[in-house]
């Protein structure tokens, strides 16, 4: 039942919610999750707080529970509503893989608001993701054409949108319109990231039209933008630290408990790691493609569980008990159940998140049985694609810099060789280079490292016509070629500090496959 009037705040609910918002400024989200409950307990029909305790739940990872609180917002009188909308556009997108639900409340946000910029992006990027070219070439051509507003945030995000743009169709030439509009707009813009992405849309740019020293100056003077714009640099202490703490936490000799996950059945997890940019999207739509495996992507539910339940992490590993373990894998497979109830049951899921390769000790504590494949590639093309995309500092804070790259890369190698030492035969290296070079004997091998028959319809991978959100979504729906195997030849002595940090780091680079051009 629609609620017709939210009522003023008397002194108490007003103090209860000073107490919720106060409590969120320090980081105490249970707490302040709780005062806005018990303020929504006394006036239901205030859907400015119901937002805020969405926009909250959200945050903490209380997806279900966010979803149903903005639901609760939307039946009262709230003052934006299409902003609601957008924020559960948003979780079924990201969060429960409900495409057709997400497209359904940003056409509502649009209905409600037909020039709200944020949602016309927000539809424009589920677009790509879901592969509609030229619907998204649309939406984003549609949302450039508005006329400057007095909000900066719009304005912003129509430069985002001329980004995308060039990045969908680059290009054709130097004296190209669209090549200067995006020159300009990087000159001007005032946002950081912005910028920055405006910087890739011009490197990516010049790079296709085979003008690599301006390709390489526009990628340099983003990841410039983006180090000012996270305020610090790269810690490579802390990568080293955490790096022997992992190492520490899961010592040489020890084996995986068997009974961890024990019947707890399928879907079973199929783990796919490795560094940003090393053709793990690329590998998981082959396998996708194969009918005992279902796509699921990157998740975070992992990473959360390390940071937040497990915190300290990997120091708690030491206390973690049998029980612990069975129960934690339980509620990974159940949240995998949730998001793909249409996955048959005796499929592989995977699990693509790159920076997975970080937590491998804990996948085996959980899962003994998994199988892990582990996407490797030459060092200075997989460096240089990192330095070439906008990864989040906050995920990869080495992005920014090819020696930071560099040295990252041997930290996650050092790693890896104890994971591999530790858990012989269940993990399998897949090297992008060979594959794109010769496919069928590379994926021969990975079909029998899991026990899955031939398919042919794994080399057509690219017809799926499935949900990819990556920064890959394009490349891997063209058939399968070996253009960026060897790219980094087109920049000669730009990524000298990446060698050298390689080779501090005992790394040799350079792959023999075909050169890029």
């Amino acid at each position: 039942m629609t609620v017709s009037q939210s009522r003023t705040p008397d002194s108490a609910q007003l103090r209860l919610l000073q107490q919720a918002r106060e409590l969120q400024r320090q980081g105490r989200g249970a707490e302040a999750i709780a005062r806005f409950r018990e303020a929504l307990d006394t006036d239901p029909a205030n859907g400015e707080v119901w937002y805020e305790l969405g926009y909250l739940l959200k945050s903490e990872g209380r997806y279900e529970e966010s979803l149903q609180a903005f639901g609760h917002a939307l039946t009262c009188v709230i003052s934006r509503p299409e902003e609601v909308h957008l924020n559960r556009a948003v979780l079924f997108s990201d969060h429960f893989r409900r495409d057709d639900d997400a497209e359904r409340e940003l056409r509502a946000a649009l209905a409600l608001a037909p020039h709200y910029v944020p949602a016309m992006l927000n539809l424009g990027n589920l677009q790509e993701e879901r592969g509609q070219r030229d619907q998204a070439l649309q939406t984003y051509e549609t949302l450039l054409a508005q006329p400057d507003g007095p909000d900066p945030d719009n304005n912003q995000l129509r430069m985002e949108a001329l980004a995308r743009i060039a990045n969908m169709r680059p290009p054709a030439s130097l004296n190209d319109p669209l090549l200067q509009r995006v020159r300009d707009a990087a000159e001007s813009q005032p946002d950081k990231t912005v910028r920055a992405n405006l910087l890739f849309a011009l490197g990516n740019s010049y790079d296709r039209l085979g003008v690599y020293d301006l390709a390489f100056d526009a990628y340099a003077k983003a990841n410039r933008w983006l180090v000012r714009q996270a305020g610090q640099r790269h810690d490579r202490g802390h990568v080293e630290r955490l790096t022997d703490a992992l190492i520490d936490a899961f010592p040489s000799g020890a084996k995986a408990d068997a009974a961890g996950a024990a019947d707890l059945g399928r879907p079973e997890p199929l783990f796919i790691c490795g560094m940003f940019r090393s053709g793990s999207t690329l590998i998981e739509q082959v396998l996708a493609a194969h009918p005992q495996v279902s796509a699921g992507g990157e998740l975070d539910w992992l990473r959360r569980l390390a940071s937040v339940q497990l915190a300290p992490f990997p120091q708690t590993m030491a206390t973690l008990d049998a029980e612990r373990v069975r129960e934690l894998a339980a509620g990974y497979q159940a949240h995998l159940r949730k998001l793909f109830p249409l996955a048959a049951a005796d499929a592989f899921i995977t699990d693509k998140r790159p920076d997975n390769f970080l937590l491998i000790g804990l996948i085996k504590r959980l899962f003994p049985s998994a199988r892990i494949i582990h996407t490797t590639r030459d060092p200075l093309d997989n460096g240089l694609s990192i330095f070439a995309h906008h990864l989040h500092p906050k995920i990869a804070g080495y992005a920014c810099d090819l020696s930071d790259i560099g040295h990252y890369f041997g930290q996650y190698r050092r790693l890896m060789a104890h994971w591999q030492a530790l858990y012989p035969g269940d993990i399998l290296d897949f090297d992008y280079d060979a594959f794109v070079a010769d496919p069928r004997p590379a994926l021969e091998a990975l079909l029998g490292f899991l026990d899955l028959p031939w398919d042919d319809r794994c080399l057509d991978f690219h017809r799926l016509g499935n949900t990819v959100k990556t920064a890959s979504y394009w490349q891997i729906r063209q058939p399968l070629h070996s253009r960026a195997s060897g790219r980094w030849r087109n920049y000669g002595p730009h990524l000298d500090p990446l060698r050298r940090a390689l080779a501090e780091a005992g790394l040799s680079a350079g792959n023999q496959h075909k050169v890029a051009g």
